[in-house]
C-alpha cells in the first residue's frame, strides 16, 4: 500500500459527507470508496470516519487527518501546475455553470475561446442558475446575473448591464417617439410577464407600469416581436447591441437607461485554485474589463 493509497477516496468522502456522493464525484463504484477508506483506516489503525444511516460524520482523529491531507494533496496539485505552466499546459475538465441571455452571447464564445487556446483541456457548462454547491458537484466557477447572496463564496464583477429601451423604425415612424418614460404608457410595449419597468433620471428611479399586446418569457421572442413593429421594448443594451448595430432597432430614451444588474463570475473560497480555474477566470476578467 503506497502512502497515498485511500487519500483521495477519504477526501471525498469527507468533503461530501458520504461513500455514494464520493463514488459519483470519483467516477468509481461505492464498494471501492469504502473499500479504501477501511484499508487506509486498518493501515493507521484508528477510525477516520463515524458511519451512520444517513450520512457519515469525521471522527476527532478524522478531522485532524483531512485538514493534514488536504492541505498536502492541494499543494501537490499546485506544485504539479507550477512545474508545467512553463509548458503552457492546461488539462482536465474545466466545469462551469452558468446561464442568461448575455453568457449565451457573451460568456460562453470566451470560454470557447479560452479552451481552444489549451489542447488538453475540455469544457463543461451546465446552464442553470440554482445555488449549488461547489465541494459536491465539483465546479470550478459559477456565472451569476443580479444582486449576490451573502456567502463565503469570492465574487468578481465580469460586466455591468445597462437596460436600453428600443423600438423598430416602422413602430417609430408609425406611432412617434416617446421623449420621457412616462409617455410609454401610451405606447404599446412588449414585456415578460414582469411589467413594471425601472428607468433612472438625476440619481432617482422612474418606475413605469407598461403594457401591450406581446408578453414571452423568451429573449428571442421579444426581440422578434420588436423587429416586427409591435412594440417597445427594454432589455439589457448587450442584448440589443446587434440589432441597433444592423439597424433593425432604434435605442430610444437614453438619458433614462439604468444599469438594472451586474454579471459576476463566482468560486469557492479555496486557498489554492487549480490553475484551469485560476486562468480561466483572469481571462474572463481581461476580456470583459
Amino acid at each position: 500500500m503506497s502512502m497515498f493509497d485511500g487519500i483521495p477516496e477519504f477526501l471525498a468522502v469527507a468533503e461530501t459527507q458520504g461513500f455514494s456522493s464520493a463514488a459519483r464525484r470519483l467516477g468509481v463504484a461505492t464498494s471501492q470508496i469504502s473499500r479504501r477508506v477501511s484499508d487506509l483506516e486498518a493501515k493507521l489503525g484508528v477510525a477516520l470516519v463515524a458511519r451512520t444511516t444517513r450520512k457519515v460524520k469525521l471522527t476527532e482523529a478524522g478531522l485532524t487527518y483531512y485538514e493534514y491531507c488536504h492541505d498536502i494533496v492541494n499543494q501537490l496539485d499546485q506544485a504539479n501546475e507550477i512545474a508545467t505552466a512553463g509548458q503552457g499546459k492546461l488539462n482536465g475538465t474545466l466545469r462551469v455553470t452558468a446561464a442568461g441571455d448575455f453568457t449565451e452571447t457573451h460568456i460562453v464564445p470566451a470560454l470557447i475561446e479560452f479552451v481552444a487556446q489549451h489542447s488538453e483541456l475540455e469544457l463543461e457548462i451546465n446552464h442553470d442558475t440554482r445555488m449549488i454547491d461547489f465541494v459536491e458537484e465539483n465546479y470550478d466557477f459559477a456565472i451569476r446575473f443580479g444582486t449576490l447572496p451573502d456567502s463565503n463564496l469570492i465574487a468578481r464583477k465580469l460586466s455591468d448591464h445597462p437596460y436600453a429601451a428600443a423600438a423598430s423604425p416602422e413602430y417609430l415612424e408609425k406611432f412617434g417617439i416617446p421623449q420621457t418614460p412616462q409617455e410609454l404608457t401610451k405606447h404599446q410595449c412588449i414585456t415578460t410577464t414582469y411589467n413594471r419597468w425601472t428607468f433612472q433620471h438625476n440619481n432617482e428611479d422612474i418606475n413605469v407600469s407598461v403594457k401591450g399586446k406581446v408578453k414571452a418569457n423568451s429573449i428571442k421572442t421579444l426581440i422578434s416581436a420588436c423587429k416586427s413593429g409591435l412594440g417597445i421594448l427594454y432589455l439589457p443594451q448587450s442584448t440589443l447591441a446587434e440589432n441597433f448595430e444592423a439597424g433593425q432597432l432604434v435605442p430610444i430614451l437614453e438619458p433614462y437607461w439604468k444599469c438594472r444588474g451586474s454579471t459576476w463570475i463566482v468560486y469557492s473560497d479555496r486557498k489554492y485554485l487549480p490553475a484551469r480555474s485560476r486562468l480561466a477566470i483572469e481571462f474572463l476578467i481581461a476580456k470583459f474589463r
